[in-house]
């Protein structure tokens, strides 16, 4: 009796997960779906195929300026975001000093406070001490954003390292970079995949921050694709955010592969 109710709540569980996934993936599919479109307007279901909104896409000098300013700015905020995060959350786990707790919620108080308000109170900021360079603004704007998931997902991985395993190293006679390299790195190397993971995307994607600082000069791409749903609702905009989803599954995909996120989390 017990096995037939372990079997039908596995499969009520597997439905469950079915139907959320399907949620949650049927508007992407939705879009990917309606970009090859051939009609001039936005319609469902299409009323035939084409791939030329693509073509016309990647003719688009605003856009692709765009994408690879957008990609560009997330690989560097990323990259800061690892370098000021993961000494911070080791500061955090194994530091003993006064106000650590004060720290720790000030480091990752951007997850709490809205993200538009976070951008209008960074421009308030740059403009009252004259910084007027548009790109590196946007890299530090963007950088406050991400730099708390990084700090989040370490101290996570952090808590759970095994002492023990460091003190062994140490008494072995391992230096501290090769302590960190050999012992603490493979530990918390899965949460420092998906903090990197959790920055690219948050800053790929990031329109209310950078709504504030971009100029026309410098325009992320998701300022880009709001600028275009305003004026014109044809499939373009639909292949736009196709392009975008695919770019940051290969980024995902990328990183997985690299890490080996999956294996290092089955361990």
């Amino acid at each position: 009796m017990s096995g037939k109710l372990t079997g039908t709540s596995a499969v009520m569980l597997y439905l469950i997960t079915a139907g959320m996934m399907a949620f949650v993936l049927c508007p992407i599919v939705l879009i990917v779906i309606i970009s090859f479109s051939d009609g001039y307007f936005v319609s469902f279901p299409p009323t035939g195929f084409t791939t030329s909104w693509y073509v016309s896409v990647f003719q688009n000098p605003e856009f692709t300026g765009a994408l690879l300013f957008s990609f560009v700015l997330a690989v560097g905020t990323t990259l800061l975001s690892l370098l000021l995060g993961v000494p911070a959350a080791f500061a955090i786990v194994r530091g003993n000093f006064p106000g650590r707790a004060l720290c720790k919620g000030l480091l990752l108080s951007p997850l709490i406070f809205p993200v538009l308000i976070t951008g209008l109170a960074l421009l308030q900021l740059f403009s009252s001490y004259g910084w007027s360079t548009v790109k590196l603004n946007l890299l530090i704007a963007h950088t406050v954003v991400t730099s708390p998931y990084v700090i989040r997902t370490v101290l996570t991985s952090l808590e759970l390292v095994n002492p023990s395993l460091e003190e062994a190293a140490r008494t072995l006679g391992a230096t501290r970079w090769q302590t960190f390299r050999r012992v603490i790195f493979p530990q918390i190397a899965p949460g420092i995949a998906s903090g990197a993971i959790f920055c690219f995307m948050v800053s790929f994607d990031n329109y209310p921050v950078s709504m504030w600082l971009a100029d026309s000069a410098n325009t992320p791409v998701p300022v880009v694709l709001y600028r275009q749903i305003g004026t014109v609702f044809d499939p373009s905009v639909a292949t736009m955010s196709s392009i975008i989803i695919g770019l940051s599954a290969v980024v995902v995909l990328a990183l997985d592969r690299m890490v080996g996120l999956r294996r290092a989390m089955a361990m």
